[in-house]
């Protein structure tokens, strides 16, 4: 599949792996809390498609988005970044 670059991109950490071709990937930023000024860690969850099941808990991975696949999937791994230990 051709990407040009306009599909959003985001590197995660799996935290399951328990569907099949799916996984739960956890994405972290910081940001600054604006009242008191110190940076605040958030955290987001999606699910995305892995169609040969590689991903493991704990993987970095890059995740693109993609068309929808199910009721809640709408991203893809693209790859894996960092194989856990």
């Amino acid at each position: 599949m051709k990407d040009r670059g306009l599909r959003k991109r985001q590197i995660g950490t799996v935290v399951s792996s328990k569907m099949d071709k799916t996984v739960v990937v956890s994405m972290e930023r910081i940001v600054e809390h604006p009242v008191y000024r110190k940076y605040v860690r958030r955290r987001g969850k999606c699910v995305a498609h892995d169609a040969q099941n590689m991903c493991g808990i704990g993987d970095r991975v890059m995740i693109v988005e993609t068309r929808p696949l199910s009721k809640t999937k709408c991203w893809r791994v693209s790859e894996i970044l960092e194989k856990a230990v």
